[in-house]
Parts: structure tokens; sequence; C-alpha cells
């Protein structure tokens, strides 16, 4: 019987772009090989010198690179072996060592860097007649050049956490109608610390997540978080009413089930990692603002409130503004500064002195930091919040959740449909990685809000346009 024939391995020649944006990219691409033409490394160099997170990935690459090509002894025309990096990595890198020549069609300019690599596959293609050559690409216009000159070309996807977002953790659960009829057999409950508990056994068990909130509509009203999961056992802790005025936090109340689960995690010192989605006006920033003030203010749970953001262009210098950092920060904080106005307002019996010292004192103890300057610090007792972390790789998201130190309480806030970084999508966003990691840690909480509460003009407008 004749042996199988294996069939050939790819070969991936990769742009600039993907090296910068994940730079271990290299050895992600299994028993397949790597080409990269010396454009990408012209860029590469280009790219190098600052202190942005483009610059730091150029020169990690550059270092993956040189550890590549010196760890082993080979000929460059047989290529190097990627499993220097990567153990289950077996293909090859191979470096362009001359001058490769194809016609282009007219009016496609050979100077320009994009083309010099599709002229690149081109030669590779028409040199492994039998190999499959792909270009892979984050500019999706470079993309669509290759294609319409008959050659593949793909997104680079192993960076991306879900192919889909809407199979992202949401944080809760609804029950289905005949849960007790399912889960209520022999059924324990008892009272501690004002909450109900219930340990319950059943087939839904087992899928649930620590600290998922579940909430059942169908006679008996039920929400609540879960607090142990073992095997078909989980315990069920009753959540608190933050939409009554009585448990108002810092004057504000949950106007909806997913506020007062946001609420619910925010105001619990056990949860030191907090997530939250939400489209536009849903009350992420209000919420955590409120519950902030409440824990450093009144419960002196933390000493202070460090709110930071991402100013897009991420990264980029923010010295042309004139001041100090906090001064720079500000004119990307309006947000901060409308929630301020929210919070401040609901003290009407302190009268308009009173409202203004509340004020100095509520600014006393919120501080505005630049992302710029967050590596190598340790936040002790703080209440930090990361605003649009949507626009944050998953490295530098990392980076600043590395940065609490103890009794240090993270919270990222987000909305995956506005994401204003180039080559960040919902399947690959800092926020999307991190909510999709956090699942199911007991010192983490994640909830996506559904509904907005900004105004009925804003709610139409984010529905209609």
């Amino acid at each position: 019987m004749a042996a199988k024939k294996q069939p050939l391995t790819k070969i991936f020649v990769l742009d600039t772009n993907v090296l910068m944006h994940d730079p271990s990219s290299l050895s992600r691409f299994a028993e397949h090989d790597v080409f990269l033409p010396m454009i990408t490394l012209e860029e590469l160099d280009h790219n190098k010198k600052g202190m942005t997170e483009v610059a730091r990935n150029a020169r990690q690459v550059s270092r993956y690179l040189d550890e590549i090509v010196t760890r082993t002894q080979a000929k460059m025309e047989d290529g190097f072996p990627l499993s220097v990096n990567n153990r289950s990595c077996s293909g090859r890198l191979f470096l362009q060592m001359k001058q490769m020549e194809c016609a282009l069609p007219e009016g496609m300019p050979t100077s320009k860097a994009d083309n010099q690599i599709i002229i690149v596959v081109m030669s590779l293609q028409k040199k492994y007649p039998r190999r499959e050559v792909i270009l892979v690409s984050k500019d999706i216009n470079m993309r669509i050049k290759a294609r319409a000159l008959g050659y593949k070309a793909e997104d680079y996807f192993n960076d991306k956490v879900l192919e889909d977002t809407d199979l992202l953790y949401t944080g809760l659960r609804e029950l289905p109608p005949d849960f007790w009829e399912l889960h209520g057999k022999g059924m324990e409950s008892w009272q501690e610390g004002g909450h109900t508990f219930y340990r319950i056994k059943g087939p839904l068990c087992p899928s649930m997540m620590i600290n998922e909130f579940v909430y059942h509509e169908h006679g008996n009203h039920l929400q609540a978080i879960v607090r142990e999961v073992e095997g078909s056992t989980a315990v069920l802790e009753t959540v608190k009413d933050y939409t009554h005025e009585k448990n108002n936090v810092w004057g504000i109340t949950a106007r909806n089930r997913e506020q007062n689960f946001a609420l619910s995690v925010l105001m619990n010192p056990e949860v030191d990692f907090v997530t939250l989605l939400g489209q536009a006006g849903s009350g992420k920033t209000l919420l955590t603002l409120a519950a902030g003030l409440q824990q450093v203010l009144e419960s002196k749970t933390y000493s202070e409130i460090i709110m930071t953001r991402v100013t897009v262009p991420v990264g980029e210098d923010i010295g042309f503004l004139p001041g100090t950092e906090e001064e720079k920060m500000l004119p990307w904080m309006g947000a901060l500064q409308d929630n301020l106005d929210v919070l401040n307002k609901h003290d009407d019996d302190s009268g308009e002195w009173g409202r203004a010292a509340t004020f100095d004192m509520i600014r006393s103890r919120v501080k505005v930091k630049s992302l710029n300057f967050m590596r190598g610090r340790t936040f002790l007792n703080k209440y930090l919040i990361i605003d649009e972390a949507q626009n944050l790789t998953p490295k530098q998201m990392k980076t600043l959740i590395t940065r609490a130190g103890p009794g240090t309480k993270v919270v990222c806030l987000g909305n995956i449909a506005q994401i204003d970084t180039p080559y960040l999508t919902e399947g690959s966003s800092g926020i999307t990685y991190v909510v999709d990691r956090f699942k199911g840690w007991p010192h983490g909480g994640h909830i996506t809000l559904q509904k907005g509460e900004r105004s009925r003009l804003a709610d139409y407008a984010a529905e209609t346009l």
C-alpha cells in the first residue's frame, strides 16, 4: 500500500503591522514557514525609536529575530528553525536575500512599501507553484490589492480572543421557568450577614461561573450571585437591592437589573477586578465613580480614586498641552467632569457653599493619570478606573492591571462597538481579552450593561443611527 502523501506546508509572508501588533506572531504559524521581506525589516528599523507601544513592539521583534538567527547555525538559504522561541512551532523563518522582480499592473508604483511586499508574494508563488503562499496583514486595503491580483491574503487571527463577540461572557444569565422544579429538591437555605444563601443541585450548576449573576423572573423573583460551584452543586447568594433609595450609593440608585448587579460587584471589597461593558449612556462611569466616592470618602476602604484613559492615538505624547500631567489629561477627561457634576448635584440640602466644599473635597481625592507613565508604578490601597479600555491591546491591559498593589481595586470600562485604535477589533481588544481570562475568578466580576439610561434622545440615537 502506498504511503499517504503529507500535505505541503504553507508560506506566510508577514506585513510589518502584524509584527508590530503582536511581537510573538513569528511563533504562531505551527508547521508552516514564515517569510520576511527586506522592506519589513526596514520598516521595523524605522519604527524602533521612541517610547510608544509600537516602538517597544518593534524592538521586541528585533530581539526575537536576533535570537532566532544567532542561536542556530543554519544557512541563510535553508531558513532558521522557529522552534527557538516555541517548541510547538516546527516551521522555518526565511529572510529576503535578493531583489525580487515581478511585473505589477500599470499604475501600481513599485516604490511603495505595500507593493514591494506584494511583489515578494508574487515571486514566491512563481518559485513554489505547488505550495500555498499567503500574505498576512492587518491592513485591509493591502489585502484587497493582493486578492485583486489573484493572490491569497489573510488578516492575522492569532490575537483574537473570540471569533464572535456575541459569545463573550456577559456576567449574567436568566434562569429557565422550570429552574426550581429541577434544582429545588433537597435545597438548603440559610441567612448570613443580611443575605440569603441557597445550596442547590441540578443540571445547570456545572456550567455556572463563580461571581456570575443569575436572575429568575417567573413566580418568585430572584437576583443572586454564584458563590461556589462544585460538581453539580452550587451556592447562590441574594443580591442587595440598589434600586431602593435606602441603599443608594453616593445618591445614585440602580435603574435596571444590570446596574444593580454592577453596583453589587463595585461595592464588594472582596472583588479586586471589575469589568463593565456597555453602550454609550448605560451608566458605566457614573456607577463606578459613585461606588468609588462612597468607598473612599464614606467607608474609607480605599485612599483615593485614580482615573486614566487611553489618549487616542494610543500612547502619543501629551506634552503639547500646557500644564502639569493632570492638566494635560483633563481635555481627555470630559466624562469624569460630567459625572462629578451629576454626583455633586444630589447634595441639595447643603446649599451652594456646601456643594462647592463637597466638590473641592471630591476633586482632592480623584487623581487623573496618563497611561504613558504607568510602567514601574505600584498603586497601594487605590480605586483605579481605566476608562475607554476597548482601545487597549492585551499587552497594555496586562501592564496596567499588574500595577495593582495590596488593597487596590481595578475597574475597566469600555464599549467594544467604539474602538478607535488602528488594527484592534472587537475580538482582539484588551478588554475582550481580560473579560474572557478573568471569568470565574473568585475575586473578579463582570457585567455587560444592556440598556442606555442617559436620555430618551441618546437611547433613540443609539438604536437608530
